[in-house]
């Protein structure tokens, strides 16, 4: 079988508010000193994607609640063919939550994407994720 994901794009942390979010963002970029990949909106629209070197940390402030599972929202994976991801795990019967779309990422710069998601084996959210030419 053709291997279809090439690797994890990034991890979606959600905070419970702008100061969390602040907390969140000190740990990853001036703890751990992830650089700054783009950024975008303002108090609980705020967000940040910080380099891990291999992938992105994506933190988000507008969390209304904190999950049982605790966090981590979904998994993005990175794929050369979001299409055939989605054809993948539909054809295997996991539940598709969101179909294939394209988007831009209304950041500093734009992030042109095209993106689907689906629910995992035990639960988990994931996000087929490929990056689009811009």
């Amino acid at each position: 079988m053709k291997q279809l994901i090439s690797g994890i794009h990034h991890v979606a942390l959600k905070c419970q508010g702008t100061e969390a979010f602040e907390q969140t963002v000190h740990f990853y970029r001036d703890i751990l000193g992830m650089k700054v990949a783009r950024s975008w909106g303002e108090g609980r629209n705020a967000g940040i994607m910080l380099d891990t070197g291999s992938g992105l940390m994506e933190i988000f402030a507008n969390a209304q609640d904190v999950r049982e599972q605790g966090a981590i929202r979904h998994i993005a994976l990175a794929a050369e063919n979001v299409d055939a991801c989605i054809d993948a795990v539909r054809a295997a019967g996991y539940e598709v939550t969101i179909e294939p779309k394209d988007i831009v990422i209304a950041s500093n710069p734009p992030y042109p994407a095209r993106i689907a998601f689906c629910i995992g084996p035990v639960g988990e959210e994931i996000e087929f994720f490929h990056v689009r030419e811009s």
